[in-house]
């Protein structure tokens, strides 16, 4: 082997670096942040698992799966309310679906949990086949999406949106907080096909409440006006633009914010009509990779549309990320209010 060779052969492999502070510790965090984006903020406790036993309390169809992850996905509460009709699979998220597929098939209405890596990746072919070829009524619901989770790439489901939307028959939803949270799982219990839906665990924020905000399936909605900028985001990035809106208002800059909880379906018609608005810069804001997700979704609309406006998009990047203290990540990687606020006043 020559030296080229064996120089390549050891770059190929370089080992990740640990964050670390100006002293030269090492910077941690914990993996289960339970409360994203709570800080200064109203807050719910688990707002999945008690939007579930209220359903639970009239609909007997209503059951509920783990996947080894009970507290973790705030499950834990509808197993303590109703322990019979609760069950633990153990770490094996394509038993799961499974079973959730053979429950639906007997009249059940299943609610199964797990990461949403472990679904996105490990599941995928069970959720697919077993699922949504059969059109079954079964909600999955997945903590940790997107960069919500300090343990790096085995843990971050930066991509898990681009995978679940091409799946044909797939609802696929990315809630904002603990008031949409609980309306998009009564939601979901309704609607008669699959669902995929992100979750935030824990002590969740309370943002939309005061907006006197209602969900509505494969819906967008306007959360505030602005005639500048025109925001379409999903998930916990909704709060963080709307943050930065107040910011970017005090140096003149009016912001509009366009909520989009349901990526799929997408409300084409309302993310087409408010583009086409007085020639806005259109920025999409999302907790996803740059490939694949909400972005890349508005662009095709606009384009297929005929809205040509200036746009841009603040997302992951197309990378396996690093591990550390999520506050750190989010500005490392563009998602903090403070980057959001500083990449808008640049492009405009």
């Amino acid at each position: 082997m020559n030296d080229v060779s064996l120089s390549r052969r050891k770059s190929k492999y370089t080992p990740r670096t640990v964050p670390v502070s100006e002293d030269g510790s090492k910077l941690t965090t914990s993996a289960m942040i339970a409360s994203l984006d709570a800080e200064g903020r109203e807050t719910v406790a688990a707002p999945f698992g008690h939007a579930l036993v209220d359903l639970a309390k009239t609909r007997d169809d209503i059951v509920g799966l783990t996947a080894d992850l009970l507290k973790y996905t705030d499950l834990h509460v509808f197993a303590k309310a109703y322990p019979d009709r609760f069950y633990q699979m153990g770490m094996a998220e394509q038993v799961m679906i499974s079973a959730a597929a053979g429950l639906a098939r007997e009249g059940f209405t299943p609610f199964a949990t797990t990461y949403a890596v472990f679904a996105s990746r490990r599941a995928y072919d069970f959720i697919c086949m077993a699922i949504a070829e059969e059109n079954l009524p079964v909600k999955i619901v997945c903590a940790l999406p997107g960069l919500t989770t300090g343990y790096g790439p085995s843990h971050q489901a930066t991509d898990d949106i681009a995978i679940m939307r091409a799946m044909p028959n797939l609802t696929v939803l990315d809630p904002c907080d603990a008031t949409e949270i609980d309306q998009a799982t009564r939601a979901i219990a309704d609607h008669p096909g699959p669902v995929y839906m992100r979750l935030l665990r824990g002590n969740v924020a309370d943002v939309l409440g005061e907006y006197g905000y209602k969900f509505k399936l494969g819906k967008a909605q306007m959360i505030r006006d602005g005639r500048d900028v025109l925001f379409v985001s999903s998930g916990f990035m909704t709060m963080r633009v709307l943050d930065a809106a107040k910011r970017l208002q005090a140096d003149g800059v009016d912001c509009a914010v366009l909520h989009v909880p349901t990526i799929k379906p997408l409300d084409m018609e309302t993310i087409a009509a408010e583009a086409a608005k007085g020639g806005r810069l259109v920025v999409t804001a999302e907790n996803h990779s740059i490939t694949g997700g909400l972005g890349e979704a508005v662009a095709a609309v606009l384009m297929r549309a005929g809205v040509h406006v200036p746009f841009r998009q603040i997302a992951l990047p197309d990378a396996f990320l690093d591990a550390g203290a999520l506050p750190t990540l989010h500005d490392q990687y563009g998602i903090s209010v403070d980057a959001v606020t500083a990449s808008v006043k640049a492009w405009l």
